[in-house]
């Protein structure tokens, strides 16, 4: 997928807008993140899932997906 891919899907769902956050493009829905391009590095998109959705994304989709802890603080 190309950021180009990544910021139309994200784009597209309703109410959906592009911003940035620590210098980064970030996707937001009424002012919360729910996805980033670009971190850690330029080859990464980060999208927000409950970890059951992220369990159900890693084991299905290996290749494309990689568990990450949510930092807190």
């Amino acid at each position: 997928m190309t950021a180009a891919d990544f910021r139309r899907i994200a784009l597209s769902l309703d109410g959906a807008e592009e911003r940035s956050h620590m210098g980064h493009p970030d996707f937001r829905v009424r002012g919360k993140i729910f996805a980033t391009l670009g971190y850690p590095d330029r080859t990464f998109g980060m999208v927000a899932l409950t970890p059951l959705r992220q369990e159900d994304f890693v084991r299905e989709h290996p290749d494309a997906f990689a568990p990450r802890a949510r930092r807190v603080g």
